[in-house]
């Protein structure tokens, strides 16, 4: 049995003998009596779980997220203490606690502004795999994670003990950094590694694993508390954001492709500002986490497609007689989103074009392809200083790009035109979804929107038609692992609720979650969260009755190999036997509903829940949206396809998007 410690047993902190004026060693202190310390009050004796919130406290984490289990109940029982300044918010499955501190991530910051770290503790080997989901979606979207993970007694390890593993080994290839502490010592320098790590650019999630009775020994942490944030902005070398105007100011036919780096920077507007200095249309990365350049921007044409051929013929041809000559790929990451690629049919980026890169990630530049000009720095301090010097090149052609931004500006307003035309469709079943979209945009006519996007087979709709105030309005997931959208709303609303932040111009924040039926029945349990705290959340439950998104890809399946699927593949169904409800289910878990078959009802319904929220309480609203899938009888996907398809007499591209598969 392990020996118990009479500090832990008596007191909550460990103070020693000093006190705790004597505690604190300011920067000031520092400054007006440097001097060597005693040994004792140098290392500054802690118990190893009130080191990790001396770091929470520092980082302004004020939620831990997780699943109780017993080797960290001491790292839970610190959450009782006020001081710490930290509550614990439980969860009923790892995924779900990795989701929430994943949305937590993305929309907490301090009073400086300064991003906040989600944190989540995970028990032991099935903790971590039960989130690994969730942890590589945070990888792939760069989103900044402490993971803590309570391992087992240490004395234990080499004998293979009862849920004991290497947990490094499982979750190091989806962190920037995983070790295992080896002693109650290590812990503080450990955090400051970690916390140090996950937030310089770019961001992404740390793991740390800790045999539990590391939490209630005594270890130093001479750095009490402190860890050192790496400045964020940084210039990207001016000769080579030279070389990269003058490719774009020589361009005659460039396209923009705008990736999450745009959206992290937040720079909506300087992009848009090149946009219209060298005349190019603006497509966002397949399944940005972040709204990376929303539709209501000049020359926005939403998502990349989710095809090949369709990828290249957008990045490759303004029209059939024009060939485009350059791509500026700025913030690029999610360059291969894509379920099929056939090398014989050439690479995603047509090799004629002129390729300029930007980006705060060395990975990510020139990644797959090679870069003409490769600029690493802040997007968001580089795009002005490039605008300026490509408007300013002795070969810009203002009149020529006059002439392009008269015809993106056409096809503006005809896009505009297109969605308004959907939203006034009625199908033979369900509600169109930008009928759905269109509505829930007048009715949030107040707020300052933050939606949590996983309606898979309708990310188009709710991207085109509702208003967005920034990139972090928007949050979905790069890595594509289903389940994330649900456990996610539970920390965009614990982050948001009673800070202040997400205002926009004195509009009142509202978290809605758009998810499909078919991956909302990944993860029901989220609401007894959100539930049993009150997190206010806006449900919207897209239910077509099947996997639609599978449906679409697998007619992609079907033209790109010539293969017909052995049935009528029934397994892509969820309608029928159970039949299911999704007002129900969630009246199960204490959160109030309404089901919407009939568009009369649509406003009506929404303008109540929307009510409901804001008094303060989750609600659901689960709307039958039309099943039948986009007719793709006449894509050409093959390696001559020239992108031809036509949507009745509109003359506009049809574009596959169909999300994870």
């Amino acid at each position: 049995m392990p020996q118990r410690n009479p500090a832990f047993a008596q007191h909550r902190r460990v103070h020693d003998s000093m006190t705790e004026e004597e505690n604190k060693v300011t920067e000031t202190d520092r400054e007006q009596y440097a001097q060597w310390l005693p040994i004792e009050q140098e290392n500054n004796p802690r118990l190893g779980r009130d080191i990790i919130f001396d770091y929470l406290k520092t980082a302004g984490v004020d939620r831990l997220y997780g699943v109780p289990g017993t080797n960290e109940i001491p790292l839970i029982d610190g959450t009782d203490v006020p001081e710490n300044q930290i509550r614990y918010v439980p969860c009923l499955h790892e995924n779900i606690a990795l989701g929430a501190a994943m949305g937590y991530a993305r929309h907490r910051r301090t009073d400086a502004g300064e991003v906040v770290p989600g944190v989540v503790g995970l028990h032991v080997t099935p903790g971590v795999g039960h989130a690994l989901g969730n942890l590589f979606n945070a990888s792939r979207s760069h989103i900044p994670l402490l993971v803590l993970c309570g391992q087992q007694h240490s004395n234990l390890l080499i004998q293979e003990p009862l849920l004991g593993s290497d947990l490094v080994q499982v979750a190091q290839q989806y962190t920037k950094w995983a070790y295992e502490v080896r002693g109650p010592n290590e812990i503080g320098m450990a955090m400051q590694r970690a916390l140090k790590t996950a937030l310089a650019p770019p961001m992404g999630p740390v793991f740390l694993s800790i045999p539990w009775e590391f939490l209630v020994q005594t270890g130093a942490d001479p750095q009490r508390g402190r860890f050192t944030r790496i400045a964020r902005e940084f210039h990207a070398q001016p000769s080579e954001l030279d070389k990269a105007a003058d490719l774009l100011a020589r361009s005659r036919y460039p396209v923009i492709v705008a990736g999450d780096g745009v959206g992290e920077a937040e720079a909506w507007r300087e992009l848009q500002d090149l946009a219209t200095a060298i005349g190019a249309p603006v497509y966002n990365e397949q399944l940005s986490s972040y709204l990376n350049y929303p539709h209501h921007l000049a020359h926005a044409r939403g998502e990349l497609p989710s095809v090949q051929q369709q990828v290249r013929q957008v990045l490759g041809r303004k029209d059939p007689d024009t060939v485009r000559d350059t791509a500026f790929l700025c913030g690029f990451n999610a360059q291969a989103q894509l379920v099929i690629y056939n090398w014989d049919e050439g690479p995603l980026i047509p090799g004629h074009l002129t390729q300029v890169y930007l980006h705060n990630d060395p990975w990510q530049i020139g990644k797959n392809h090679y870069g003409a000009a490769a600029a690493l720095g802040d997007i968001k301090d580089a795009l002005p200083k490039l605008t300026a010097a490509v408007k300013t090149h002795p070969q810009y052609d203002r009149v020529h790009v006059n002439g392009l931004n008269e015809e993106l500006a056409q096809e503006d307003q005809e896009l505009a035109g297109d969605f308004q035309q959907r939203a006034k469709e009625v199908p033979g079943q369900g509600i169109a979804p930008a009928m759905l979209v269109d509505v829930l945009d007048r009715v949030l006519r107040d707020h300052s929107v933050h939606l949590v996007n996983e309606a898979c087979s309708d990310t188009a709709d709710f991207q085109q038609g509702l208003s967005f105030d920034s990139p972090t309005s928007y949050m979905s997931s790069e890595g594509g692992s289903l389940g994330y959208s649900m456990p996610a709303s539970l920390g965009v609303a614990d982050a948001l609720a009673g800070s202040g932040a997400g205002e926009a111009e004195g509009k009142r924040p509202i978290v809605v979650n758009a998810v499909g039926d078919g991956s909302a029945l990944f993860y029901l349990n989220a609401w007894w969260t959100a539930a049993k705290f009150q997190l206010p959340v806006l449900y919207l439950i897209t239910n077509n009755k099947q996997y639609k998104t599978l449906r679409v890809g697998l007619d992609v399946l079907r033209k790109s190999y010539d293969w017909e699927p052995s049935g009528t593949a029934e397994y892509l169904e969820l309608d029928g036997n159970p039949q299911l409800s999704f007002v129900d289910l969630a009246a199960g878990f204490g959160v109030d509903g309404c089901l919407v078959d009939s568009a009369d009802d649509l406003e009506r319904a929404l303008t109540n829940a929307v009510r409901v929220v804001d008094g303060g309480k989750p609600y659901v609203v689960e709307v039958l949206t039309d099943p039948d899938l986009p007719d793709t009888g006449e894509v050409d996907i093959s390696a001559n396809g020239q992108l031809g398809a036509l949507r009745g007499d509109a003359g506009h591209r049809v574009i596959w998007n169909f999300g994870p598969a």
